[in-house]
């Protein structure tokens, strides 16, 4: 949740979070430490049954999306995705692997998986936020 936090206050207006990684690695508490650096103030929950949640942060809106039951691209565009993509907050993304062509080229990719003791958190994308590395 840290990283995700530090993550969203570097975040600006639309600002794409591609998040990736099996169940249980983590993708919904990285969303919510995203909510949390962007000032949203409600508890935030993982949206897989409403699969779009909208929250308001203190300068932007957060935009939490759950593509795990989406049957692809066609599914996320019937339901209005693009205007949450392309619209004046923030997005993330969980299960994005499941809508690839939805993605833009800039969106920032965070691959997550257990290991040992913690997580590996893998962020990748043309417009890295600048964070420390806290631990190895």
């Amino acid at each position: 949740m840290a990283v995700g936090e530090k993550v969203g206050r570097s975040l600006a207006r639309g600002d794409i979070v591609a998040l990736r990684g099996t169940l249980g690695a983590g993708k919904t508490c990285f969303a919510k430490g995203i909510a949390r650096g962007l000032g949203v103030c409600e508890e935030v929950t993982s949206p897989t049954y409403t699969i779009i949640a909208e929250y308001q942060g203190e300068k932007l809106p957060f935009y939490h999306i759950d593509a795990y039951r989406l049957n692809g691209d066609d599914d996320f565009t019937a339901l209005g995705g693009e205007e949450f993509l392309y619209g004046d907050g923030v997005s993330v993304i969980e299960w994005s692997e499941r809508i690839p062509g939805s993605l833009p080229q800039d969106a920032l990719i965070v691959e997550l998986q257990f290991r040992e003791g913690g997580r590996n958190i893998r962020i990748t994308g043309s417009r890295l936020p600048a964070l420390e590395r806290e631990t190895p």
